[in-house]
């Protein structure tokens, strides 16, 4: 990590540090991806997909806070999830992020990423990555923290990709990292 690229993970450092660092640096990546669009550009799709940067926004958004409430703890999603009609349904992320205004979408995303670094720097205060989290399989093995992390590094791997096409054919934003001294123009987005 350097000041002008304060997403990357440590080059060498803790196992729970590298999986944090790759997962902020994905969000980052992702955030980057989604930055400083209106409601035309978040709302743009490729072909015949319904896939928006709006939608993987608001869904990447609900997965934080679901993976840092339900998996992780077994507390309800909460708020603001509640309020706005969440039904655990993928689809209602993607199908209702049309009708919200890109200054919601960012509000959105930016909370529930605040919220899941500190539900998960409170969890790995209180244990390390093989403590059980609340998760499990139907006989009632429990995933681990770690596996709730790798899960969430994988989910963000896969909508990250999407975002790179769908941000080039808006605009034509190409690349695999922000650019050196990248700051989010839209919303409150901070580094760890």
């Amino acid at each position: 990590m350097t000041d002008d690229y304060p997403w990357e993970p440590p080059l060498a450092g803790t196992e729970a540090e590298q999986l944090l660092g790759a997962l902020d640096r994905l969000r980052t990546t992702f955030r980057y991806k989604a930055d400083g669009l209106g409601a035309d550009g978040l709302t743009a799709r490729l072909g015949v997909s319904t896939l928006t940067l709006g939608g993987l926004l608001k869904h990447l958004a609900a997965v934080e806070d679901y993976y840092s409430t339900t998996k992780l703890r077994g507390a309800p999603i909460g708020e603001p999830w509640e309020s706005l009609g969440w039904t655990g349904d993928n689809d209602w992320e993607f199908a209702s992020a049309a009708g919200d205004s890109p200054e919601t979408l960012y509000a959105l995303w930016d909370g529930a990423v605040d919220r899941a670094r500190e539900r998960m720097a409170a969890a790995l205060a209180g244990g390390d990555l093989g403590r059980p989290v609340h998760a499990a399989t139907g006989d009632g093995t429990h995933a681990s923290l770690r596996r709730l992390l790798c899960d969430l590094l994988e989910e963000y791997g896969r909508h990250t990709g999407h975002a790179d096409l769908l941000r080039e054919a808006v605009d034509g934003r190409t690349g695999e990292d922000p650019p050196a001294g990248w700051r989010a123009r839209s919303g409150s987005y901070r580094f760890p």
